[in-house]
């Protein structure tokens, strides 16, 4: 049972492995997310960050130690209506493409037998809030929306039906710049109103500065730091830490580093 202190998320000593891999994906992780926290999990390609997300919804199961969510081990949740409290964004937006703007973020509050007029009323009120108007874009298709609506509508899609953890998979990754920026700032707006837990992946450092409460780096398979995004900037408490944030500049002033380029706006 969820427990007023009960984290969002706990990894308790878990590590997880893949049949032929040379290392583990994940290698005796232990840490906390607390519960409204927008953590960034920042690091190179293959140094763990989507397994570190997939565990957490039991797309992938681990091999030692415990994830909980809210206190509750996951392994003794069915794997499906676990995800269905969970909202899970990807870099494709996983858009159903016979379906309908409206119908797309329908589909989890259906399965739950939410009635027609609460449905209806939250796919306007999502659309409005990603600034898409429901009588422009609610019956259109995904192939009639551009690259950054798409990322919006499957953003709301998750958020849909109010799960309090959200789980987001480098969503950006494919978008030009200047949408982006957009993106970002909707999320922040989002996840300030919604008191909501956000778990995002990236491997842009100025993207996890901007956004994150706490950033949690990963490299082979290990936590490097978790931390603060001054805290990270500040004092780097590995070699991978320092050479990740030297690469993008942001590194506080300690004689010849550079000052940093960003600051958390409004965090």
């Amino acid at each position: 049972m969820q427990t007023a202190t009960a984290p969002a998320v706990e990894f308790i000593d878990v590590t997880k492995r893949f049949p032929g891999a040379a290392a583990p994906a994940l290698d005796h992780v232990s840490l906390a997310v607390e519960p409204g926290e927008l953590v960034c999990v920042l690091g190179t390609s293959g140094g763990g960050k989507t397994t570190f997300i997939k565990l957490i919804n039991r797309l992938h199961d681990p091999d030692e130690g415990r994830v909980l969510v809210d206190g509750v081990n996951v392994a003794e949740l069915d794997p499906v209506e676990l995800r269905r409290r969970i909202g899970y964004v990807i870099q494709q937006t996983g858009l159903f493409p016979h379906m309908t703007v409206a119908q797309n973020i329908a589909c989890v509050p259906k399965i739950l037998k939410w009635d027609r007029g609460r449905i209806d009323a939250r796919v306007d009120e999502l659309l409005r809030l990603v600034h898409l108007d429901p009588a422009e874009f609610a019956d259109r298709y995904p192939a009639q929306l551009s690259g950054g609506q798409q990322q919006r509508v499957g953003l709301v899609r998750a958020l849909a039906a109010e799960p309090r953890i959200m789980l987001l998979d480098e969503p950006f990754g494919a978008i030009d710049a200047l949408t982006r920026a957009s993106l970002q700032d909707e999320l922040l707006h989002i996840h300030r109103g919604s008191g909501k837990t956000f778990i995002f992946v990236t491997h842009d450092v100025a993207e996890a500065m901007k956004l994150a409460t706490k950033i949690l780096v990963v490299d082979a398979g290990r936590v490097q730091q978790f931390a603060s995004p001054d805290e990270l900037a500040a004092r780097p408490a590995t070699p991978f830490v320092r050479e990740l944030l030297a690469t993008q500049g942001f590194l506080a002033p300690t004689g010849r580093d550079a000052a940093p380029k960003a600051s958390q706006e409004g965090r």
